[in-house]
């Protein structure tokens, strides 16, 4: 940090570019059963969606083949 040229009438204010509290915050509740459980469905329904939704979908991104050829080969043929 660089060191401030002028004088400032308060020494917190120059001190509080290298400010660090001293108070620790709570330590983090731990998750019951309840919510690891509800937790986890949740995951596993969000990446069930995806996975559905993948499966679903890979059809609709193939390209279309017509069998266009077998078509009009038996059309001529039966005239």
């Amino acid at each position: 940090m660089f060191r401030r040229s002028e004088p400032v009438p308060f020494a917190f204010v120059a001190e509080a570019d290298r400010f660090r509290s001293n108070v620790t915050p709570p330590p983090r509740e731990r998750l019951g059963t309840a919510q690891m459980a509800a937790r986890s469905l949740v995951g596993l329904t969000v990446v069930a969606g995806l996975v559905g939704s993948l499966l679903f979908g890979l059809p609709a991104l193939q390209p279309h083949q017509a069998p266009a050829k077998s078509q009009q080969s038996q059309a001529s043929e039966g005239r």
